[in-house]
This record gives C-alpha cells, structure tokens and sequence, in this order.
C-alpha cells in the first residue's frame, strides 16, 4: 500500500467489542501507526485489548472507561469509533470538539439533528469526520467505479445495492447476551444497515459534489423470519418466542436525485439466502450487477448476452487494488478494513480531509431514520436534509489521495 514514510499516526480505540478489537488487530499490524490508548465500558473488553496491544509487541497502552479521558490526550490525533450504533455520532461529535480526526464504524444512527450537529461540528472546528464505509474498498466496488468514472457505462440512470445478509442466528442470540442490535429490530422499522451498498453507490453518483438525494421512500413487509428461525432452532421457550418483531423481513427503498437517477437499496437479514450486496449500476451504455458476477456494455458485449465481470475487472482494476494485489491483501473483510483505515490514517497523516467526508457520513447515516419515517407513514415520501446547505452544486473534488473516491 502507499505509505505515509516515516510520519507515524497516534490513534485511539473507543469501543472494543468483536469488531473494534478486530479493528486493532489490523492496526497494529501496521509499522507507522501507534494505538496508545483504549476505551470501553466493559472492563473485561477494555483488558482485552490491552492484552492484545502487548501480545502485539508493542508498548503497553492506557486503558479508560471513560472516552472524555482518552480525547483528553494531546497525542491522539484521530479516534476509532466501534461503539453501540446510537453513540457512534455522540462520540464523533466529542472527537472533533478535542481536536481529534473522528472515524467512526456504520450502523443505524439516533436522529436527523445528530446528523446536523455532526456538520456543523466538523465545520466549526475544521476537524473531519469519516465513516468507515469499508465496502467503499471493496475489490469489486473500486473496479466498478473506476468503469463509471471512464464512461464506460455511459451516464447513470439508476443503481441498486443493499445489505443481505442472514443475521437470524446472531439476532437470536443476542437477546440473550443483551446485545444492543436486537433491540433495534424489537423496536424499530425501517433500513437499519444502510451504508454498505448506499457508500459505494453515492460515489458512483458524485452524491454532495454535484448531485445529492433528493427524496426518500420506504416500505416494509411483516416479519416472519427472525421468529420462525428461532422456534424451528431453538424451541418454543426460547425469550425471542415472547417479544414482538417490529422489523420487517424486507425493507426496499427508494431514493430520488437531483440528478435524475434512482437507487434501490434492499435491507433482507432475516430470511434464509446467501450474503450479497445487490450491487447494480446502469446507464445508458451498459449494466453491472453483482448477484451474478457479470456485465452488459453496448456495442462490446455479444448481442443482448452477460458477460462474466471478471475480465472487465482486471482491465478496469483500481490503481489502489493493483499496488495492494502486489504488496499482499491483508486485514478483515477480504481487505476493505485496511484500505478504508489507510485512507483515515493518510489523511490524518497529511492533515487533509478524508475521502469520506462529513457531509457523505450525515447523508448515508440518516437513511436509517429516513426510512423509519416513510413506513411509519405507509411507504410516504420524505425529503433528504441538504447537509451541505446547497454547496454539493459546484463542490470540487477532495483532495488527491490513493484513496481517493472521486
């Protein structure tokens, strides 16, 4: 991977669950990144952590239970955000308030004015704030959008994504180990999980730099799925046998912009099928679709035939998969941890603002509570805040950087 030379970049954890303590693990690996402080509520994560730290060989961190002690720090420039999904912006919020890059994990967020506060903190003390979108990287993702950025599905029409994933055994379980991402799916109705398709999908359609989301609309089916799993599994007695699912089984969502173009974006975790994330984009000279690894392009493909993607995508190739295929794919997720943590630590690094940026985390975020509202009113339209406050019409590009979405 592109290096940042002999510039090391201090970090702080906050939240050290199976993920953020996943996170750690590819960050020590890392020689120019220093992890000195960690932070979790738990007292048995937090020594976690720690052990893993100096199991890593490296010297031996602080520990806090409280994350206002650790912003305290003057050598933390950035923080790793893995908490509970409704404190994620909380604590984003309170990094960039102290001076720290604030990096925070995906999930369904608290409220539309947290999104606010989240921009106009970033903009008020200059500090940026990045989701850690990791499907941004993804091999597929970045070669898809290398393809869109060339012209060579002509100009965008409409793109489909989401997250397919059957969660049901974890969700079952979780109710038992008190997890908080149950609750969401007792208690709430609407696309909990947005992020993993709509990140890769906004940047195909240079959503807040010269396009935005305009509208929303949501609608959600009953739920059958989690329940029937857990009676045909765990039996009648089970705890999940005597709560309500609010969730819907499938969730499909609309999204209108600016542009012209729509999106599509399915939330499908508790029925039974194999995990994708429903990749399509579609223009006026061709269509991509992940669910079956191919590809049309007019005029290239044979008649009305797909074509497999897999030689697209070795012509097509990002430059950044290109030099990480060469150095060696490393960290979770196939790779996409790593280069979505090199693309926060570069840009710390070179005090520049993140390629996904303040105003890219408060849209992608709010489509969760968006879509809570529009099935709360059967399936109503709801508008899209402008959290650029009209700026996405002639923003220019980030600043140049590998890991560059633009």
């Amino acid at each position: 991977m592109v290096e940042i030379g002999n510039r090391r970049v201090k970090l702080g954890i906050v939240g050290l669950g199976v993920r953020g303590r996943g996170l750690l693990d590819t960050l020590l690996a890392m020689e120019d990144v220093d992890v000195p402080a960690l932070c979790d509520l738990n007292d048995d994560k937090l020594q976690l952590g720690l052990n893993q730290v100096e199991a890593a060989g490296r010297a031996k961190a602080e520990g806090y239970t409280d994350y206002n002690e650790l912003l305290g720090r003057e050598d933390i420039e950035g923080v790793i955000i893995s908490t509970s999904w409704t404190s994620h912006l909380e604590i984003a919020i309170a990094s960039m308030k102290a001076g720290k890059y604030a990096g925070s994990e995906v999930g369904a967020v608290a409220s539309l004015e947290e999104c606010w506060e989240l921009v106009r903190t970033s903009e008020q003390t200059g500090v940026p704030c990045m989701l850690l979108e990791n499907c941004n990287y993804g091999r597929e993702e970045l070669a898809v959008l290398n393809m869109v950025k060339k012209g060579l599905f002509g100009e965008l029409i409409h793109c489909q994504c989401g997250y397919e994933h059957d969660l049901r055994k974890g969700l079952a379980m979780d109710i038992n180990k008190l997890h908080y991402r149950i609750h969401h799916y007792l208690k709430r109705n609407g696309d909990n999980y947005p992020t993993h398709g709509l990140g890769p999908a906004a940047k195909c359609l240079n959503i807040n730099r010269g396009n935005q989301f305009l509208t929303l609309t949501s609608m959600s089916s009953k739920a059958r799925g989690l329940r029937e799993w857990v009676l045909n599994n765990l039996g009648g007695d089970h705890p999940m046998t005597r709560v309500d699912v609010a969730q819907g089984d499938i969730v499909n969502t609309i999204i209108k912009c600016a542009g012209g173009e729509t999106i599509l974006l399915t939330l499908d975790t508790t029925l039974p099928r194999p995990y994708s994330r429903a990749g399509r984009v579609q223009g006026t000279k061709g269509i991509w679709m992940e669910i079956n690894n191919s590809i049309h392009i007019e005029g290239r493909s044979p008649g009305h035939a797909w074509e497999p993607f897999d030689s697209y995508r070795e012509e097509y190739e990002h430059p950044l998969w290109k030099q990480f295929l060469d150095m060696g794919v490393r960290g979770g997720h196939g790779g996409m941890d790593y280069l979505c943590l090199r693309a926060f630590i570069d840009s710390i690094a070179k005090q520049i603002t993140t390629p996904i940026d303040v105003y890219d985390t408060a849209a992608w975020s709010a489509v969760s509570i968006l879509s809570e509202q529009s099935v709360s009113m059967g399936g109503q339209p709801v508008p899209f805040p402008d959290f650029t406050k009209g700026k996405w019409i002639s923003r220019e590009p980030g600043p140049a950087s590998p890991y560059s979405l633009e």
